[in-house]
């Protein structure tokens, strides 16, 4: 009986011929990272009675979720996270204004094909669009990976989802995983592993990988893979990354479900407030009018996404009874960005364009919504108070539909000005 990619991954982490589902193992991981919430690893590290960071070069952070600091509490947090650092003598270590943790580990060639990588945050499976298994764990679990560089891990169920056709212009990948979601549930995929494949995947960019690989969280992936191909090839290329390993899942491999996808039947969807498992077509809610939108996140935060906004806004301006608030995924993104003229386009438009980071996305830190307010937001999550009030609604789409939206005040279909 063959493996699937994560079978062979967890075997080799774990100095296994074989493995199957359900089977707990000791493995250790390749690299392993966290963000604000560092501050917490810090404090069970020390509970822990540990002293020293087992494999310092192997531990990256990134501070991103209140950045700039809204607080002393929050400031305070990460004058801790620093000393640590400092201490410990960990060099991978990003600041303030550098980016969001999953994007910056990527683009700085920390996740790579093949390797096991452990963060303290839900979305780390964004890590699998470049054939990584990516897992997030809790401050506690990764406090033990500091000090004892191992963990235990139970080898999850894998999904197979073949993907053939192409998207037609003005839809998106966001739009395939809306789709997926509330077609499937929420909880789908619950400790599984999602595997992409078929020749669908040939039109899908590396942003586009990473973002599907990022929203599959919402239905409840463990980890999730795209296949190592010409495109991961190129863009490790590109930072100059050549030492990973392309693992590919056997002819023979069992997967517990199989899920096929014809991307030309995509059309440009929207989730309704509440969760992502009910969405409509843009079409069906046409007349729902906003009051903010929302382009950034770990989801759709890259020059990509930025740039496709800019091209139907481009010669336009936004409605004036809507804030759009852009927040690039990364400092390198954002540079790109404006180097390329797009986010001059967005601000001429009538952006407002915020420090790099989580900010808008997770509700504790800038662009909080009154009550009774609408957002349309290129992010991952919609649930109630997610932007920071439980009174507020919030519509999770694609970059494109987030920006037409932004032009009519309503939830318009981005086709209409492309």
């Amino acid at each position: 009986m063959g493996l699937t990619i994560t079978e062979k991954i967890l075997a080799q982490k774990s100095g296994k011929a074989s493995v199957k589902p359900g089977e707990i193992l000791k493995v250790i991981p390749d690299f392993t990272y966290s963000h604000d919430y560092a501050v917490l690893v810090i404090k069970a590290f020390n509970n822990m009675g540990a002293s020293n960071v087992i494999n310092k070069d192997k531990v990256g952070i990134c501070l991103d979720h209140k950045v700039p600091a809204d607080s002393a509490k929050e400031a305070n947090d990460h004058l801790k996270v620093r000393k640590f650092i400092k201490e410990q003598g960990i060099s991978n270590f990003y600041d303030v204004g550098v980016g969001i943790a999953h994007q910056v580990m990527i683009e700085e060639g920390h996740i790579k094909p093949g390797a096991l990588v452990l963060a303290t945050d839900s979305h780390t499976p964004m890590g699998g669009a470049v054939g990584a298994l990516a897992i997030g764990v809790g401050e506690t679990e990764l406090g033990y990976v500091w000090a004892t560089g191992n963990i235990w891990l139970k080898v999850p169920e894998s999904i197979k989802i073949t993907v053939s056709g192409k998207l037609e212009d003005g839809v998106n990948v966001k739009d395939i995983a809306i789709k997926l979601i509330s077609s499937y549930g929420s909880d789908y995929a619950n400790y599984q592993a999602i595997e992409f494949t078929g020749n669908g995947l040939q039109h899908f960019t590396m942003a586009d990988r990473l973002s599907l690989s990022n929203m599959m969280v919402e239905m409840g992936v463990k980890n999730c893979f795209f296949p190592v191909d010409d495109i991961t090839i190129r863009y490790f290329d590109s930072i100059g990354v050549k030492d990973y390993k392309q693992i590919t899942a056997d002819d023979d491999a069992v997967y517990s479900k199989e899920i096929s996808i014809n991307c030309s039947e995509i059309e440009p969807m929207v989730s309704l407030p509440g969760g992502l498992d009910k969405s409509a077509l843009v079409s069906e809610v046409s007349e729902q009018e906003i009051h903010q939108a929302f382009l950034g996140s770990c989801t759709s935060g890259r020059l990509q996404d930025l740039r496709t906004a800019a091209s139907v806004l481009k010669g336009r301006k936004i409605n004036p009874k809507v804030r759009l608030l852009v927040v690039p995924a990364s400092r390198k993104q954002f540079i790109e960005a404006v180097d390329d003229g797009s986010i001059k386009i967005l601000a001429d438009a009538g952006a407002t364009i915020l420090p790099t980071g989580c900010a808008v996305c997770h509700g504790g830190h800038q662009g909080v919504l009154g009550d009774n307010e609408v957002c349309i937001s290129s992010s991952n999550r919609n649930f109630k108070g997610r932007m920071g009030n439980p009174l507020s609604f919030i519509y999770l789409a694609s970059p494109e539909t987030v920006a037409a939206s932004a032009i009519t005040g309503k939830i318009t279909d981005p086709r209409n000005f492309i």
